[in-house]
């Protein structure tokens, strides 16, 4: 393999329609991140990035301003750039694995936070592996995503969908209108925001409280509505707590509402109800509990299923491609369902997921696959971002009546991830 010799960075903030809501905070804008690396026989490869600075670490966040936080990620990515000037270009999983200590250790120097979320690193190194992986395919004659998926992660890479679920993501902001309007066009997998901090005083009281009116607003909305691709006709909630749960017993009150309700059976997924640090055994909670940014790397998904958690979210787009495929063979040897979750990406980075969406089994009572996608919901520029996609008249791109169809082309082209992207070279060049 050849010598990288050379790198660059750019970024561009973007504007959100409205302030997003999750763990209690909220965000307005969102930092974008194109990088190039270049080798000795001047093939490149492009990787992207969206930091999401709350969702990695909302320690971070809360200790320093937006900008603060985002620049901290930024110098994280040009880091783990700089390290790799003069390497010799490898599998970028064997990469990964040398990064990533780095990357995290010079992450705890610049915040002085020592207890840092490891996936604050993954977040700002997902466009240095994105930009790894092109390379690599361009060195080794390499144009298809099947391809590069390891021989141990095959086995759970193995379906190919034509039908994927668009799950929208009904955040706290959201409107019961809105749910509906949702609803009408066909949406019908609804991922749904609790632990808000309603009175901005972090009373949990006050939380369940929230929590038990919107799930009776989204149930009211919903509950009589009907789909064709789940086993038992009826619209599936997904709940997204966000570490916002300090006891189990405070959780299993918001639970029993559910049951009072009528919802407790419509919610197949519960993810991330506790603070990691608080490792509590889930094993006898009445739902599928599924990890996300808990679930940092290969050892924290087996003490994670030690703990009862019976499925989990998969984020190429924010935990790294690599970090994907070694998590996922992980989980694939305990034989436990996994989904693609979205971190308010752009559509190309849209992509990237839903290439392993594509490949995923289905959840246990879908009869399609699925995947999270909120980009069109929250950023002020999603149609712009469209035209930036270099296959982004494809029809695989965006949803229709609730599903992204995905045809022959898409598996071809492998939904334009490995095509030229002008707008996003410019950027790592310019930004």
């Amino acid at each position: 393999m050849a010598i990288i010799k050379h790198t660059s960075i750019g970024y561009k903030r973007e504007p959100l329609a409205a302030p997003f809501g999750f763990k209690g905070g909220y965000v307005n804008t969102v930092w974008h991140t194109a990088v190039l690396i270049k080798d000795e026989n001047n093939n490149e490869g492009l990787g992207l990035g969206v930091q999401s600075v709350l969702w990695s670490d909302s320690g971070v966040f809360s200790a320093f301003s937006p900008s603060g936080g985002n620049s901290i990620m930024l110098l994280m990515t040009e880091y783990a750039l700089k390290l790799l000037h003069g390497e010799t270009l490898r599998h970028p999983i064997e990469i990964l694995d040398w990064l990533l200590p780095q990357v995290y250790e010079y992450g705890v120097k610049i915040t002085g936070i020592p207890n840092m979320k490891k996936t604050f690193a993954l977040n700002a190194l997902v466009p240095v592996d994105m930009a790894l992986w092109g390379l690599y395919c361009k060195e080794s004659s390499i144009a298809n995503f099947d391809s590069i998926v390891p021989e141990g992660t095959k086995p759970c890479l193995s379906f190919r969908h034509n039908k994927l679920a668009s799950i929208p993501l009904i955040s706290y902001g959201c409107s019961v209108d809105e749910i509906n309007r949702l609803a009408d066009n066909g949406l019908f997998f609804m991922k749904i925001k609790i632990g808000s901090d309603p009175d901005k005083d972090n009373s949990r009281e006050k939380m369940l409280e929230w929590d038990k009116m919107r799930l009776s607003q989204v149930h009211n909305a919903l509950g009589n509505r009907a789909t064709p691709y789940t086993a038992d006709k009826k619209i599936p909630y997904y709940l997204d707590a966000n570490g916002r749960y300090d006891t189990k017993d405070r959780l299993m009150c918001l639970l029993d509402h559910a049951d009072k309700i009528g919802a407790l059976e419509r919610i197949i997924l519960l993810e991330e109800p506790f603070p990691e640090e608080a490792e509590i055994d889930v094993a006898d909670i009445p739902l599928r509990l599924v990890a996300d940014e808990s679930a940092h790397c290969v050892e924290d998904c087996a003490r994670l299923i030690d703990m009862g958690y019976s499925g989990f979210a998969i984020k190429p787009i924010a935990k790294t491609l690599s970090m994907s495929f070694l998590v996922l063979e992980c989980v694939g040897k305990a034989g436990l369902p996994c989904f693609c979750a979205d971190l308010t990406v752009h559509p190309l980075m849209v992509d990237w997921n839903k290439n392993v969406a594509a490949r995923l089994k289905p959840l246990p009572g879908m009869d399609i696959g699925a995947i999270e996608v909120n980009g069109h919901q929250n950023y002020l520029n999603w149609e712009k971002m469209i035209h930036q996609h270099p296959m982004g008249n494809a029809g695989w791109v965006g949803e229709k009546n609730g599903v992204f169809e995905l045809n022959a082309d898409f598996y071809h082209h492998s939904g334009g991830i490995f095509q030229d992207a002008p707008y996003y070279q410019d950027l790592a060049v310019m930004g």
